[in-house]
């Protein structure tokens, strides 16, 4: 079992996410940014790997504007030494790798230039993993996405665009179920009629059921992932005491953490902390795991 967290460690001192104003875009400024972003993380990932931390999910900024049709410096070409790198390094820690793009990535739209904008943005974040040279087990997570009022056509509307996606985005990419709209068994017919991976979010689940306990719901969702997909992904957190309903703890709740664990039939899932202090809480996940 890996346990990690996401995008930003603030022990580090440096952020792999810098970025701009879209109107003060410039090559020189990208190419900056990316060079400084790709520095910082290797010093995360060194940091990581130093204190036993096995998985972290990299943030979407890794490349500012990426997507964009302003976007034209070739940057894959550019750093494709510096990708390939860190791919060398991440593969010797062993460590598990995810992105999870922003919400307004949207498969299901009912806007075809909205599904246009989303399926651009994860052919970004498949080529940074490609890249890389990252194994399938490294994942990009996403929502189904939007309800519009119909539940039943986002999910067959998810599913006819799945089949549109490019094949490194197909072959990487697996959904959670979301603390609002589509649940652990929405997420299963998504799966039923893609094949693609359930990644199971405790949080969510606790906020939006659809009557599983936690022990089923995980199990269930742990069946979608095939061997070549790598170790099932489980997101966890907890509710922040005196906060808006869903907003996340600002550190990992062990005794909660532990239930999560007691309730996976094996050892072999990574966990991704949706933690708001992110390392400190990784760390604090892994002693409580020691024997």
């Amino acid at each position: 079992m890996r346990i990690g967290y996401p995008c930003i460690n603030r022990a580090v001192g440096c952020s792999s996410a810098s970025t701009f104003r879209l109107r003060s875009y410039s090559a020189r400024r990208l190419a900056d940014s990316v060079a400084s972003n790709l520095a910082c993380l290797k010093r995360v990932i060194e940091w990581n790997r130093d204190r036993g931390i096995g998985f972290f999910r990299i943030t979407s900024d890794l490349v500012p504007f990426a997507s964009h049709p302003v976007c034209t410096y070739p940057w894959q070409r550019r750093f494709r030494a510096d990708f390939e790198r860190l791919g060398r390094l991440v593969r010797r820690c062993r460590m598990r790798i995810s992105m999870h793009p922003d919400q307004f990535v949207l498969i299901n739209a009912l806007d075809p230039r909205v599904t246009r904008r989303s399926v651009r943005e994860l052919a970004y974040h498949a080529r940074v993993l490609d890249l890389m040279k990252l194994p399938l087990a490294a994942k990009l997570q996403i929502h189904v996405g939007g309800l519009y009022g119909d539940k039943p056509a986002g999910i067959a509307r998810f599913a006819k665009n799945f089949r549109l996606l490019p094949a490194p985005v197909r072959r990487r990419l697996v959904i959670e179920n979301d603390d609002r709209s589509y649940t652990v068994s929405d997420c299963l017919e998504v799966h039923r009629l893609t094949g693609v991976p359930v990644l199971f979010d405790s949080f969510h689940h606790a906020l939006n059921s659809s009557g599983q306990s936690l022990r089923e719901a995980l199990w269930l969702c742990i069946r979608t992932w095939r061997r070549r997909d790598g170790p099932p992904m489980v997101d966890y957190s907890s509710q922040q005491p005196g906060a808006r309903r869903g907003a996340h703890a600002e550190h990992v709740d062990i005794r909660d953490f532990r239930r999560l664990l007691a309730a996976a039939p094996s050892s072999n899932i990574d966990i991704m902390l949706e933690v708001k202090d992110k390392e400190q809480s990784a760390i604090a996940a892994l002693v409580s795991c020691r024997p």
